[in-house]
């Protein structure tokens, strides 16, 4: 599918729906990036149907803090909770994950939210651009590890999770040249120092790092075996007004102040949308297996994720993950072995 500038600008001006309600009574939701934005506004919307325990991942404490109390004020929900990652640090994700083995019991809904839109390299404690390890690897780790809990919940309480990654619809805009296509360390070379620090590299980065967020979807989608009972999809909030964007400056600054003014979602809106693919076709979920979405519906992804060349990248970029993140935590590589399919179902 192509996806034009004209059919962005017609998208954002349509009407929006309402966010789905449904009753969440005993569910356990967790909502990456939690304190700000589209993130915090979702972890609003499920706090006004009554779960169990929704809990707010978010780096800092202070606005982890204050994110909580404003829920509890806006909401009148009072099972928020704050629980520190920070995805620039494995050794975050990791005691996030353990902490969850510990306490978390069942886990429902995960939406992976968090995300940089920086183009400037900055090499993270563990050696990797700051944007891939967050946007990409980071959130990668935390789905592996959080799944077989997500699993257990569905077989002790009759559920289905769900699994929901924020994407964009500016993977529409990005291909990989054939070099890279054909690399076979493609992620520790986008990752990497050497590729990062030529500053034409860095000019798609945010492209780059949402078009890997669904082919992670669609990977870890095709080796879930379909009796397996979670389902994993990407989402595109739209363009809304946001953080993201905040280390623009000059021209930039400039040009998206204009843009947010003629085109941009508040956060609210965005996050209706991260809560449709939370909830939506309650009475056949499956529908929602591997699946992008876009506009409260299911949309074909670009032509370049389902192009010959595309699954190649998406099933060797698979095998590397595996392996980067496999001597990151051992518990990865034991959850692909035990839940998993060795090749693409």
């Amino acid at each position: 599918m192509k996806f034009s500038v004209w059919t962005f600008i017609l998208d954002q001006w349509k009407r929006q729906p309402p966010a789905l309600k449904t009753d969440l009574t005993g569910k356990t939701v967790i909502v990456l990036g939690a304190n700000t934005g589209i993130g915090f506004e979702a972890a609003k919307h499920f706090a006004t149907m009554n779960p169990g325990k929704v809990i707010l991942a978010c780096r800092s404490q202070s606005k982890g803090d204050a994110a909580v109390q404003k829920l509890k004020a806006e909401t009148g929900y009072s099972r928020a909770e704050l629980w520190l990652i920070d995805l620039a640090d494995f050794s975050s994700v990791k005691r996030f994950a353990d902490r969850f083995e510990r306490e978390g019991e069942r886990l429902d809904i995960l939406v992976e939210n968090a995300a940089i839109g920086s183009s400037t390299y900055i090499k993270t404690k563990d050696n990797w651009d700051i944007s891939f390890q967050v946007n990409n690897l980071a959130t990668s780790l935390l789905a592996l590890l959080l799944l077989p809990t997500m699993i257990k919940t569905a077989e002790k309480y009759s559920t289905i999770p769900r699994l929901v990654v924020v994407a964009s619809g500016v993977h529409y805009w990005v291909t990989l040249n054939k070099t890279l296509c054909e690399d076979p360390d493609i992620l520790k070379t986008i990752g990497g120092e050497v590729f990062c620090s030529v500053p034409k590299n860095m000019e798609d980065r945010y492209l780059v790092t949402k078009l890997f967020n669904v082919f992670f979807v669609r990977a870890l989608n095709d080796r879930l075996p379909s009796t397996t009972p979670v389902i994993t999809s990407a989402v595109d909030p739209g363009y809304c007004y946001s953080e993201l964007r905040r280390e623009f400056s000059g021209f930039m600054a400039v040009f998206d102040w204009f843009m947010e003014k003629a085109l941009a979602f508040t956060s609210e809106v965005g996050s209706r949308r991260l809560i449709w693919t939370s909830l939506s076709h309650p009475e056949n979920p499956d529908k929602l297996r591997g699946q992008y979405t876009a506009s409260f519906q299911i949309l074909e992804p670009s032509d370049f994720v389902i192009s010959p060349e595309g699954k190649k990248v998406q099933d060797r970029s698979w095998n590397e993950l595996v392996e980067i993140l496999g001597k990151v935590d051992p518990r990865v590589t034991e959850t692909v072995n035990k839940y998993l399919t060795a090749s693409p179902m």
